[in-house]
């Protein structure tokens, strides 16, 4: 069983862990905060030929660092999510840091921030145009940049990561300009049931009937809270937060619930194939353009390593 994700208080001064071997140069690990239109992608995950939020990212930082970099992403996202509060981490040499502070001193991580705005706009523009598809300057914003704490891992480090799924349903009103990050439905939804049936589903649980299962991957997920609420007349807002999300997980939820909400399955559906831990055709996959991924969680900074080692830890036994 997972540990807790809650976080332990800092060491006080005096009392801080041995620090690593210093006996070799270490990188400079590198922080990137940042969130984009899932849309003109084909999903995060770089691939020969497609254009990926990865691949645009890790060629304007290429660029910048002159030199190939390689990301490491605290969630991968299909084609089509969106993301607000994504985060990355990247590895470059001391002697590379220097070099981005440039002849004036400046700040890396300052430096990094307004360069990259510049070259993403570019990078996307031109690809976009060789394809004859319309420029998206402004898909991908980096919100910040930070030298990271020791220990930090953008994906082994975070304790949770938290999405919205957003809805209209109803036969009018739709918002036009809503339409690349909503689903639209014309029929009118049972918040209240959609809401009662996703509340078993927060604990401990192998959510195997809500995942597509990877090769030598546990579906086994902690979901700290899940609710659904009618936030304005025709738009319906999922809120689920866990420790981490299987392959369409998010979606395959958000799926069952509109069924309920529809009236096509009992509020003691979602329950029961929750207990069945078994795929089924039954089920209903939403979307991609109404998921976002809002947040990425850590803990405190002095439990970053502890956390990254204890989560490498746990996928380590489940391959074994």
């Amino acid at each position: 069983m997972p540990e807790s994700n809650t976080s332990q208080p800092c060491p006080s001064p005096g009392t801080e862990r041995p620090g690593p071997d210093q006996s070799e140069p270490r990188p400079v690990r590198v922080r990137v905060d940042l969130g984009y239109d899932g849309g003109p992608f084909d999903g995060w995950a770089r691939q020969p030929g497609r254009e990926t939020v990865q691949g645009s990212i890790e060629a304007a930082l290429s660029m910048l660092v002159r030199r190939q970099v390689r990301t490491v992403v605290a969630g991968r996202t299909d084609a089509g999510v969106h993301a607000r509060g994504q985060v990355l981490h990247f590895d470059v040499t001391d002697q590379e840091w220097s070099h981005l502070r440039g002849n004036r001193g400046e700040d890396a991580a300052e430096v990094i921030m307004r360069r990259a705005a510049g070259v993403l706009s570019r990078v996307l523009g031109s690809e976009r145009r060789q394809r004859g598809l319309p420029e998206a300057p402004g898909a991908i914003v980096i919100t910040d940049v930070r030298r990271a704490v020791e220990g930090f891992d953008a994906r082994f480090s975070a304790v949770a990561r938290r999405y919205t799924y957003r809805i209209q349903d109803g036969s009018s009103a739709h918002d036009p300009l809503s339409r690349n990050s909503t689903w639209w439905l014309r029929e009118s939804l049972d918040v209240d049931a959609m809401n009662a049936a996703v509340q078993p589903l927060p604990g401990l649980h192998d959510f195997l009937s809500f995942c597509r299962p990877r090769a030598g991957a546990t579906t086994v997920r902690d979901i700290r809270a899940v609710h659904v609420e009618r936030v304005a007349p025709g738009a319906i807002e999922l809120h689920i937060e866990a420790d981490a999300f299987c392959h369409n997980m998010v979606r395959s939820i958000v799926g069952a619930a509109v069924r309920v909400g529809k009236g096509e399955r009992p509020v003691e559906w979602v329950g029961q194939r929750l207990e069945e831990r078994a795929r089924s055709s039954d089920m209903l996959l939403a979307p991609p353009q109404g998921l976002v991924l809002e947040q990425v969680m850590y803990p405190e900074d002095c439990e970053l390593a502890a956390r990254a080692e204890q989560t490498r830890a746990r996928r380590s036994e489940v391959k074994a």
